[in-house]
């Protein structure tokens, strides 16, 4: 049967909907890590396709047998780490940066022509510090301007710093930090629809045939009093090009990407060059876009192996 009344189905959990500020998305909150590493990571969104999985919940009526699911295949090049910065709580101390830089890296930032590390390293004071997150910067496969990110790092004080002078300089894969069957935190900026009305962007009802003013609109925007529009009333405005965060999705596979291109490549984005993520479900925004991953904030109690047996690698053309 057919619902006799339609609410409005936006959630109340995002105000004001309106763009994000950047393309890609900044990350606020990080896990609780007692282990010194890298807490996330970042890649490209090439696709979507298929795979064969085997289940292996106990607890489950599916329990060995095959089931499939739609996955996300996302590129990682390696990340490189240009420097790391110190913060007491949200406020940056100092900053110290690599000696040599990406040759791409000018057309993001304001590079110096000379690294000095040795002595902004003399500025770092751990009396005053909280936390230190690193500097990196994406290489992408497909342009030259790289993405510019923080990322944090685990452990105590004195382990981040020495992580981080570690890897100064250096190129981090998505190998090195996370591992077949580990959950991780997806956050992308979804796919642009532009300005759209209440009845797409927030499924009303529409009004019926004999209405004499529109019916693709809502019936009333609220009382005579107080004289203000409130914001939960569902109204036209921006759709889409949000910042948000799926959590708990489970990398399935973490691989090359000749052993995961389907034939003629990923349709508008190509073949994969190098280490790629098979997620398990879809992740938000369109394909090329940047994605960042992290360790899970909510932790599974149970965490179940994973067995997948088949990945489909045909045609995404339509022919």
């Amino acid at each position: 049967m057919p619902k006799t009344k339609s609410p409005r189905k936006g959630s109340m959990g995002y105000w004001p909907r309106k763009r994000a500020k950047r393309i890609y998305p900044r990350t606020k909150t990080w896990p609780k890590s007692e282990e010194t590493k890298l807490l996330g990571f970042a890649g490209y969104k090439a696709g979507m396709t298929h795979s064969f999985v085997v289940e292996t919940n106990t607890n489950s009526k599916l329990k060995g047998q095959h089931i499939m699911r739609p996955v996300t295949i996302l590129e990682c090049p390696p990340l490189s780490v240009f420097g790391f910065r110190c913060y007491n709580d949200s406020r940056s101390v100092c900053d110290v940066l690599a000696d040599k830089f990406s040759k791409y890296l000018g057309r993001k930032l304001k590079v110096p022509t000379k690294g000095n590390t040795e002595e902004q390293m003399k500025k770092v004071n751990l009396e005053k510090t909280t936390h230190i997150n690193l500097l990196c910067h994406s290489n992408p496969p497909f342009k030259k301007t790289p993405e510019v990110f923080e990322i944090a790092i685990g452990g105590e004080l004195s382990k981040q710093l020495e992580y981080a002078k570690e890897q100064l300089g250096k190129e981090i894969k998505i190998s090195d930090m996370f591992k077949d069957g580990d959950y991780i935190d997806v956050s992308g900026v979804t796919k642009g629809k532009g300005y759209q009305g209440p009845v797409k962007r927030f499924g009303v009802k529409i009004q019926y045939r004999k209405n004499e003013q529109a019916h693709r609109h809502i019936g009333t925007h609220g009382t005579k009093e107080p004289g203000k529009i409130r914001i939960t009333v569902p109204d036209s405005g921006q759709m889409g090009f949000h910042t948000r965060t799926d959590f708990n999705k489970r990398i399935l596979k973490i691989t090359e990407g000749k052993e995961i291109n389907p034939r003629g490549g990923f349709v508008g984005y190509g073949l994969i060059k190098n280490d790629c993520v098979v997620i398990d479900g879809t992740v938000p925004g369109p394909r090329k876009r940047l994605v960042r991953i992290r360790q899970p904030i909510r932790l599974q109690k149970t965490v179940y192996p994973v067995d997948v047996q088949y990945i489909s690698r045909t045609s995404k053309q339509g022919r």
